[in-house]
């Protein structure tokens, strides 16, 4: 394929090639269509996932449910985490979660930043910062690799 200044592209190799392919990955699980975001990895053991909320996911008094924090928190520790291991898929084993301030509407991003492990257990840790630049939530997860190569799962090859 040709980008608009007449050069070839050049598929991503390595490292970059895998970040791209978890990215696929993401967006490839059928629960995203509950919760439309967008994962970017970058760097190794560094993810990014961008998300907006909005009333539909409200609990009863009229702030975000849980079910958002913990899904995001994990998401974004998960694949910083498996940014890190190219040949399996992670298994999320545990996960602390800790509710700093509720969010009303908007834009939300989930940081997630691996903390240590690389060969079977690996530990990460993810916060959610709001609209206004404040924290929301924060969590720390264990996760552990599974049986399941990466290169067997939809949306992880091209």
């Amino acid at each position: 394929m040709t980008r608009p200044d007449g050069k070839a592209d050049v598929p991503p190799q390595g490292e970059q090639a895998h970040f791209r392919a978890l990215e696929r990955l993401y967006a490839s699980a059928p629960i995203n269509r509950l919760f439309p975001s967008q994962l970017s990895i970058t760097a190794p053991g560094e993810a990014i996932i961008r998300f907006a909320v909005d009333e539909s996911v409200y609990h009863a008094a009229g702030a975000v449910h849980g079910t958002v924090y913990f899904k995001m928190l994990d998401d974004a520790a998960f694949y910083a985490a498996n940014s890190l291991v190219s040949d399996r898929f992670l298994l999320t084993t545990g996960f602390n979660l800790l509710f700093t301030k509720p969010i009303k509407s908007g834009p939300v991003r989930a940081e997630g930043r691996w903390v240590s492990g690389k060969r079977r257990v690996f530990i990460a840790e993810s916060v959610l910062i709001d609209a206004d630049g404040e924290e929301v939530g924060r969590g720390t997860g264990t996760f552990m690799r599974s049986k399941f190569p990466l290169s067997s799962l939809p949306g992880y090859g091209r």
